[in-house]
């Protein structure tokens, strides 16, 4: 068999009708990680289909339990050709958000798979199932078509608590280290660029959390008999704000930002437009970082929002100086930035701005990673997918979003490649939920061509 003849079965597993069934399956399991009661989908979501799902492969698979209690189970399937051939570790996971049943349309049910042209609707066909699902069925055909082989080792590692934050992901993958070692990541999360172009993201940005709170006084006094006196919190706040970015968007402290913009992150965007979309929003092209692209911005820059911010009753305001103003903000931030300096150097300047009475608490969230698209393992998976799709991919250096991958880049020193087969109108986290049966459809063919050339011609 030949690689042509691998993505001409992935074709027909498709349009056969056999990868909806498998997906209408999986969609049916109830398997919210929110909702205790439904701790047991997650369970037999494992148990009762991906298990038997992979052993058809022979896969060895193990259920093991989450090492935070409050997490959800994890499935791992390894199936050892040869110690001689490359490694991949694919993730994916089996949670889903709530199905807010009572919010989809007319004829709709989150835990039916339903197709309405190129849409097929329900809960966790974009995010995950759907996805990997794909990677799955595209191994089977790969398998298929070398009589039983597939030419290289896999390790499958499904989790079902992403949707919660991935409690435990980080410390079992520290435990099972030995057992998930392997030369690359494949997984696929998040949206494409668009529907109509194939995408390949090599990381992901991470989050920082900041509270700012202007905690003056007890209780709110008369405007008119106190204005100029009392010192305003909301005001104070905002002045606060103002420190840390401007009117225009652009992060003021260096500690905040990116210490460079690699030429290789700029090469790979060079060709990249985001929005633009149906449904999208216009994009501010004057807002942010000056001198960048609104590209640039997104995948290459670090961005401060202000989340929330309140102070008293906006609702119902009343003529009176209040007590206290609170700011939730969150810097979304690429590698190469100094996180660990975050904290002390908001409070620092804040202290030298005159600000000293605003509280500042700091929580570093998921961490930055970004595989350099000039990498062996980068350039290898952008060839393998070009030539299936035939025609240019959009390449981001790290998704705008944050994934779970410094668990894998990080903690496991793993190369990492994601491959999305959904796209940004999917509804990914609300009702109506959707996977575009086209990008399903290529998605299943790029992975099979991917998997191919991982046995054929992988940097190892």
């Amino acid at each position: 068999m030949s690689r042509s003849e691998a993505i001409a079965q992935a074709r027909q597993h498709f349009d056969s009708g056999e990868f909806f069934a498998d997906l209408a399956r999986r969609v049916a399991y109830e398997s919210e990680s929110q909702e205790l009661e439904k701790r047991p989908c997650l369970t037999a979501y494992l148990e009762d289909d991906m298990r038997p799902a992979l052993e058809k492969m022979g896969f060895d698979v193990t259920l093991l339990p989450n090492p935070v209690e409050s997490g959800g189970p994890f499935l791992v399937a390894e199936r050892i050709e040869s110690s001689d051939l490359p490694s991949v570790l694919i993730y994916g996971h089996g949670d889903v958000v709530r199905g807010m049943a009572d919010r989809w349309k007319d004829g709709l049910n989150p835990w039916e798979l339903t197709e309405v042209g190129d849409r097929w609707y329900g809960r966790g066909t974009a995010d995950n199932k759907g996805q990997h699902s794909i990677n799955i069925a595209a191994l089977q055909c790969v398998h298929s078509a070398r009589s039983g082989k597939l030419g290289f080792n896999v390790k499958i590692l499904i989790e079902t608590g992403e949707e919660c934050g991935s409690p435990g992901l980080d410390e079992f993958c520290r435990l099972q280290a030995q057992r998930l070692a392997a030369d690359l990541l494949i997984a696929s999360d998040g949206p494409r660029l668009s529907a109509a172009r194939p995408t390949v993201f090599f990381g992901s940005r991470g989050i920082v959390s900041i509270r700012l709170e202007a905690d003056l006084r007890e209780g709110a006094h008369h405007s008119g008999n106190w204005g100029g006196l009392l010192r305003n919190p909301a005001t104070t706040l905002v002045g606060a704000i103002g420190e840390l970015v401007n009117g225009r968007g652009e992060i003021l402290l260096d500690c905040m930002k990116p210490r460079s913009l690699p030429a290789s992150v700029k090469a790979a965007l060079s060709d990249i437009e985001v929005g633009g979309g149906p449904g999208d929003p216009e994009v501010d092209v004057d807002w942010g970082e000056r001198g960048l692209t609104p590209t640039e911005r997104l995948f290459g820059w670090n961005t401060f929002e202000v989340l929330a911010i309140r102070s008293a009753d906006v609702d119902k305001p009343i003529g009176a100086i209040p007590s206290t103003a609170v700011a939730h903000c969150q810097l979304r931030y690429v590698v190469d930035t100094p996180v660990e300096e975050i904290e002390e150097g908001i409070r620092r300047h804040l202290d030298e701005a005159g600000y000293s009475m605003v509280q500042v608490s700091v929580k570093v969230g998921s961490l930055a990673t970004r595989l350099d698209p000039d990498s062996p393992w980068a350039q290898w998976a952008v060839r393998s997918l070009e030539e299936t799709a035939q025609r240019k991919v959009a390449v981001l250096p790290n998704l705008g979003g944050t994934l779970p991958n410094s668990v894998f880049a990080r903690t496991l020193s793993l190369p990492t490649v994601w491959v999305p087969h959904s796209y940004p109108a999917c509804s990914q986290h609300a009702p109506n939920e959707h996977l575009l049966a086209s990008v399903a459809r290529e998605g299943l063919q790029l992975m099979a061509g991917l998997f191919w050339d991982l046995g054929e011609s992988s940097p190892k």
